[in-house]
């Protein structure tokens, strides 16, 4: 056990060690673990139950007492896996791939000999042999390789490997797909700059240029950027019970001809929601307001298929340069909000119209104006009955744009459902 301060959250991070791993993995850390894993461990409670842990198990009781934290933090990231007798890093459970997410990657490579050169505490791996022909591990950080050991169990290879020094070959004829997930964070800091990551992403794809590498992105990378470091092939977003985990590259081998970027909506359950790609028809004009507005989900706007999207779904947009959609019928399974009533973008306007609908709570959307939607909603003081919504955004440019404000009630599919 190492601790070290986190100059940007402030306070001790422990960072285990080989000793670490080796001790919670006996059957005097099982048990220990099992001991501190009764314990409430809430912020009421945490000093004292501390205590009572250090008295007892002296210098283990801090990794007892963080691994307990991390496997309850983990239960809600990997929902429908089982990660009770888990071994984590706090950095490490950061960036693992939400369970949804790995299965959803584990589908696209069904039947492949997978190597996952930077595997660290095992989770790409525990989704990928439920789909793969042959699986191998690597990742140079030893302690996370021994608790991925740990994790997984027997019937996977690991080994320590650099992953820019590529050590895989195919079997006769099958050439063996490399996945990688270089880490975009440090010390609790994000990486924004792709040649930042560790291991780098333009050293990355230089490698692996001739090979056939996927490689996990952060959502926000930027795509010119990607395609500048000589990157020619898919670029996915995913999104997950409504919200955006990552980009993945991958390479045209890979990927269906003709695609570029692919946005792929999961709900809560892990199921593909829809999947829409740049090969889809784009014809969605832009028009007056149907009796519905769409605010599609983030991975088609990140992906840039606004537009694919609203072609598929008979939908058109409000303004050619804004995400938001509108049409008379909701897509099957979205939430969108019914118009009520069109209003300019002038508060007091806005808290009339709204008090004539009785509006209590309020959902506040905003595209293309500079609103703060918590500050406006506290200046509006909505003392109705109703739920409703406003969606704000700007039509039209140059002298003719204008900020508009719709009065709506918000309809179809559950957000938990997304």
């Amino acid at each position: 056990m190492v601790l070290q301060r986190d100059d940007h959250r402030g306070k001790a991070v422990l960072r285990f060690t080989r000793a670490d791993v080796a001790y919670l993995t006996s059957d005097a850390g099982t048990a220990a673990l099992a001991e501190v894993g009764r314990l409430a461990l809430t912020e009421a409670t945490l000093l004292a139950e501390v205590a009572t842990a250090r008295s007892r198990y002296g210098d283990r009781a801090a990794v007892l007492v963080e691994t307990t934290l991390l496997r309850r933090r983990a239960a809600a990231k990997f929902a429908g896996v089982d990660v009770s007798h888990w071994l984590f890093t706090d950095e490490a459970l950061q960036q693992a791939t939400a369970a949804a997410v790995a299965r959803h990657r584990a589908g696209r490579l069904a039947g492949a000999f997978v190597h996952d050169a930077t595997c660290s505490i095992g989770t790409e791996l525990a989704a990928l042999r439920q789909t793969a022909a042959g699986l191998l591990g690597s990742d140079l950080d030893e302690v996370r390789l021994a608790m991925a050991r740990h994790n997984l169990g027997p019937g996977i290879g690991l080994c320590r490997a650099d992953a820019l020094a590529p050590i895989t070959g195919g079997p006769a004829g099958r050439e063996v797909v490399v996945l990688l997930d270089p880490a975009r964070r440090s010390q609790g800091r994000r990486r924004f700059d792709p040649t930042d990551y560790r291991p780098p992403l333009d050293r990355i794809l230089a490698i692996y240029r001739d090979r056939a590498a996927v490689v996990k992105c952060a959502p926000g990378i930027d795509f010119e950027a990607v395609r500048r470091l000589g990157f020619d092939g898919e670029i996915e977003v995913v999104s997950a019970g409504g919200s955006v985990r990552e980009a993945c590259l991958w390479p045209q081998a890979l990927s269906a001809p003709a695609v570029r970027r692919r946005a792929t909506v999961l709900d809560r359950d892990g199921g593909t929601a829809e999947t829409v790609t740049d090969a889809d028809p784009a014809d969605c004009p832009a028009g007056a307001p149907g009796r519905w507005i769409v605010d599609p989900d983030g991975a088609v706007v990140r992906a840039g298929l606004v537009r694919h999207y609203g072609a598929r779904h008979g939908l058109w947009q409000l303004d050619p340069e804004i995400a938001y959609l509108t049409g008379d019928r909701l897509p099957p399974g979205v939430r969108g909000f019914e118009i009520l009533e069109q209003v300019p973008m002038r508060e007091k306007t806005l808290r009339a119209a709204l008090g004539a609908h009785g509006c209590g709570s309020l959902e506040i959307l905003v595209r293309g104006v500079d609103v703060d939607p918590d500050a406006l909603r506290r200046r509006l003081r909505p003392a109705g009955a109703e739920h409703m919504a406003v969606v704000i955004t700007r039509i039209g440019r140059g002298a003719a744009a204008r900020a508009t404000a719709f009065v709506c009630r918000p309809g179809g599919a559950s957000p938990a459902r997304r």
